[in-house]
């Protein structure tokens, strides 16, 4: 029974509540994705929703003139929220950081909306559709973004406050309605990018209202008006500069690809690249909740000093996040023609875009193993070392991704981005562990990362192996299920934490009976 104590996936109470709600939140706009991305190609071409995929880079990069304030703010109230008599200074940190984010906000919309004339003429390689119609989409553009980015600032506000289960309540809601409705007006009113960007700037400006307004009702009470006070920027400054900084060089790499390949591709080429990104990027919706929940923890057991106890969490997230991720991360890249064909019906972008989603989402895997040991570091404010990762990164990525990509087009930039992700996995962790949790490594490796990851390959391998050339898609879809099943299973047996967690579950149930 020690075995149970020690490695038990009990996580405390509103640590499991806000994992849960957001994974199912996450989950269920993933969901919507995958269900409306097919209908906005259907209603408004691909190199129309090239164009969409060009904007999410463009968010993206204005993103970085957050410089860091949406994470300062996460970690500020997680912080104060732990700490005695801080109602106030919180309330007015809000106001503070609210006030510049808005100013950064409109900034970025101004540039979108300056930038269309120069965009569609001199970067936008388009077949059908007309400069006019390219330099109106980003008109729109620079309006979406003032109100999309306030979003990410009170969604971290939120988090800080353990308020997740209404933040994904809210953004549940926004997305359902964002992605039905925009196929509602695509259908029946105007099957246009202009529609569709219009749509999508009434739900943002909705979207960020809502969440401004919860996130001031969920503060603290306190008896003076909030008040905006410079000197808490002060107080904050070296690790929101860490964190911009951060930010900056993420932005580079992430998003280096696209942008040289918005360049160098035709728009058509370049919206099945994202098509491509979209499915290996989705990815990203099994672990940032993982992250979101386990960053505050992280930051309050800082806080309290609590080293066993961060010590135990390190671990419990990180096997958590390797049965999370991996299982899925492999049966994708094995089977990408097959679920990319099951999902569009489309034989050209299966075939246009399968080699592309294997390879990436084995990187976008091994980024998201990285989150729980990126999340320690920002609880314990030391924004050094991801920075220099990401400055030697940077260095190294930039003439990579332009020498692959020169070489092989699309598939260079998935495969650029997969040896970023994999450089970070084999040098970053030695460096983390030899200043936080030392004599932890070699648990991560074996335990954390090696055991899930084996488990993983090998079922889903077996599954490639075994599966018939000719198959319907009905028994397509019904093998890939249970070999998803399989996978997911055989990893959760085989990795420490989940395994002792179904052993608990089943000595709970028959006890019971």
């Amino acid at each position: 029974m020690n075995e149970l104590n020690e490695t038990s996936m009990n996580f405390p109470n509103p640590l499991r509540r806000n994992i849960t709600a957001n994974v199912a939140g996450t989950f269920w706009q993933a969901l919507m994705g995958l269900i409306f991305v097919p209908l906005y190609i259907k209603y408004i071409g691909i190199e129309s929703y090239g164009l969409i995929g060009v904007f999410s880079t463009l968010q993206v990069i204005f993103g970085l003139l957050d410089v860091g304030l949406g994470s300062t703010l996460t970690r500020e109230m997680a912080r104060l929220s732990v700490l005695p008599n801080k109602e106030q200074e919180t309330r007015n940190l809000v106001r503070t950081l609210e006030v510049l984010y808005w100013s950064i906000a409109v900034f970025a919309g101004i540039a979108v909306v300056s930038l269309a004339p120069m965009i569609a003429q001199y970067w936008i390689k388009a077949g059908t559709l007309s400069p006019k119609t390219i330099e109106q989409a980003f008109l729109i553009m620079g309006f979406v973004m003032v109100f999309q980015m306030p979003v990410a600032f009170y969604s971290g506000g939120l988090m800080g406050l353990q308020k997740q289960v209404l933040l994904n309540v809210i953004n549940v809601c926004a997305g359902t309605i964002r992605g039905a409705g925009a196929v509602a007006v695509l259908w029946l009113i105007s099957p246009t990018i202009q529609a569709f960007l219009l749509w999508q700037f009434g739900i943002s400006m909705i979207n960020a209202f809502l969440l401004a307004l919860f996130l001031w009702r969920s503060l603290p009470a306190s008896e003076k008006k909030c008040v905006f006070q410079a000197r808490l920027v002060e107080g904050i400054w070296k690790f929101t500069a860490g964190m911009g900084g951060i930010s900056i060089l993420a932005v580079i790499l992430t998003q280096l690809d696209k942008i040289i390949l918005s360049k160098m591709l035709s728009l058509e080429v370049f919206g099945y690249y994202m098509l491509a990104s979209v499915v290996a990027m989705s990815l990203g919706r099994l672990f940032s909740p993982v992250f979101f929940s386990i960053y505050p923890r992280f930051t309050q057991l800082v806080s309290l000093d609590d080293q066993d106890g961060l010590k135990q969490l390190y671990h419990k997230s990180c096997q958590f996040m390797s049965v999370l991720i991996l299982p899925a991360a492999i049966v994708i890249a094995f089977f990408s023609r097959e679920i990319i064909f099951l999902w569009t019906q489309n034989p050209i972008a299966a075939e246009k875009t399968h080699l592309i989603v294997s390879i990436m989402i084995c990187g976008t895997a091994l980024n998201g193993l990285m989150n729980p040991p990126y999340a320690l570091q920002l609880a314990f404010g030391w924004t050094r070392l991801p920075l220099y990762a990401n400055l030697i990164s940077v260095v190294l990525f930039i003439p990579l991704v332009i020498f692959v990509v020169a070489l092989s087009g699309a598939v260079g930039g998935a495969l650029a981005w997969l040896l970023l992700n994999l450089g970070y996995v084999i040098f970053w962790i030695p460096v983390m562990h030899e200043r936080l949790l030392r004599k932890e490594q070699s648990r991560w490796y074996l335990q954390d990362l090696g055991l899930p990851l084996a488990a993983s390959a090998f079922i889903a391998g077996l599954g490639r192996i075994c599966m018939a050339e000719a198959m319907s898609h009905v028994m397509t879809l019904l093998y890939l299920t249970v070999i998803s099943l399989a996978t997911l299973g055989i990893t959760a047996l085989a990795t420490p934490v989940t395994r002792v967690w179904l052993l608990e579950q089943l000595l709970s149930r028959n006890r019971s009976t």
